[in-house]
């Protein structure tokens, strides 16, 4: 029997992607577990495996189409003996197949000869085993529906999001047009402002290039614009001597130089605010939607910029690492970042976020939370400036400015102000960072 291969969401975010490149070809045979495509997402390029064994029947999205939904048909897997032929089934017809029965008439034209999905399975007695994708159970958490009630038009009967998005709970039926088909937009209407056709008859017999948004900048544009709509920011600002860390960063270097290790004043503020979230525990939380999330480990993401965007990969447990583990882990981190090379689960998560532009210069700036964390704390340069020393006295000392942006839902100002505290005590007393 045929199988339709699907689009599949390498992220829990993830709602489309581009198809970069074949690995197999139309009568190669396949493995389970054979990596048989790569998929780029909006952050990263991705290994795709085969999860079924088989010959490949047919390609239905050619290698360097991008916008390909989670969950569409992007191949057919046919048995060995099976005519390659009939496996050709359109695309369009089996993404009709699988889209929810409301959202539009038939077709008058014949079924495929070999239809991967030609029947969606009966729904499921209740206690049945139910086979369905992450992201098809979690859609149906949310709209309170018993998967067992819901019929599979996926691989073997599998429910995927199709499936699911097309219903609704009993309590509260609605009556809803698909939105798979249609790309997911950066914001509301009135979000948006000003319109496409507006801006270009603005500009109307000015020279300029357009632009089109890769999946990484639409990303961005969403998720900011999210977090400036909906996270009710405030700003702690405060300023930390240096002088005493470049002293001891200094002597450490010397004494690393022999392994290859060179730390940074960044790889202090990492170790510095992992500390800081322990030291003040309230403030190690994520806003959940209807609650506040807890964290235990330090898991501190780090802003790294690249050509068209940026990461933020995810330092685990870093109150746990020492300064030098940091450090090459952080080099790794943003090297693979550059070359877009890391996994989902290296760039989601954590519960506090730094951004660095004081290496390229800048004194102070406000940076954006990133949902669903509380808190990101913005590093100027550190700069001689004139200071009153403890004796009373003028003197000249490195001062580094930062601003914690923080979320008023998860952290209140005098808790804000104590999480700021405690990074400032620990980049003053930085021997300490090593007790």
């Amino acid at each position: 029997m045929a199988i339709n291969i699907l689009m599949p969401a390498l992220s829990p975010t993830m709602e489309e992607g581009t198809l970069a490149k074949w690995l197999v070809k139309e009568g190669d045979a396949v493995k389970s577990g054979q990596v048989i495509a790569e998929i780029e997402t909006d952050k990263a390029t991705m290994e795709f495996e085969a999860v079924d064994e088989g010959r490949i029947g047919k390609i239905l999205v050619p290698a360097g189409t991008a916008g390909v939904k989670v969950n569409e048909a992007i191949a057919v897997l046919v048995e060995d003996g099976e005519d390659l032929g009939a496996s050709a089934a359109p695309a369009k017809a089996a993404a009709a197949m699988a889209a929810p029965a409301s959202s539009a008439t038939a077709p008058s034209a014949p079924a495929p000869s070999v239809p991967a999905l030609s029947a969606p399975t009966a729904a499921k007695p209740a206690g049945a085993r139910v086979f369905a994708s992450p992201l098809a159970r979690r859609i149906a958490a949310e709209k309170g529906l018993d998967l067992t009630k819901v019929a599979g038009t996926g691989p073997h009967g599998r429910i995927i999001r199709a499936d699911v998005e097309g219903q609704s709970s009993v309590a509260a039926p609605k009556p809803a047009a698909s939105t798979s088909a249609a790309p997911a937009p950066l914001a509301s209407s009135a979000a948006q402002g000003m319109s496409t056709e507006t801006v270009l008859k603005m500009y109307q017999g000015r020279s300029f290039t357009e632009v089109p948004l890769d999946g990484m900048r639409r990303t961005i544009a969403a998720r900011l614009t999210e977090a400036k709509q909906t996270i009710p920011h405030f700003y702690l600002r405060r300023s930390v001597r240096l002088d005493g860390l470049m002293t001891f960063r200094e002597q450490l270097n010397k004494g690393l130089e022999p392994r290859g290790v060179k730390l940074s004043v960044n790889d202090f503020i990492i170790k510095a605010c992992a500390m800081a979230l322990q030291s003040v525990p309230d403030a190690n939380a994520v806003w959940a939607g209807d609650r506040v999330l807890r964290l235990k480990p330090s898991d501190v993401a780090v802003a790294v910029a690249i050509e068209g965007g940026l990461f933020t990969p995810v330092l685990k447990d870093a109150d746990q690492k020492s300064l030098s583990a940091l450090s090459v882990e952080m080099k790794d981190l943003a090297a693979r970042a550059k070359t877009r090379k890391l996994a989902p689960q290296e760039y989601q998560g954590g519960s506090f976020a730094i951004s660095n532009l004081g290496m390229m210069g800048i004194e102070n700036f406000d940076a954006v939370i990133n949902p669903p964390q509380a808190a990101i704390l913005a590093v100027g340069a550190g700069l001689k400036q004139p200071v009153v020393l403890a004796d009373g006295s003028l003197g000249v000392a490195t001062v580094m400015s930062m601003t914690l942006s923080v979320d008023h839902r998860v952290i209140d100002g005098a808790l804000g102000a104590s999480l700021l505290a405690a990074i400032c005590a620990n980049l003053e007393n930085p021997m300490a960072m090593l007790a």
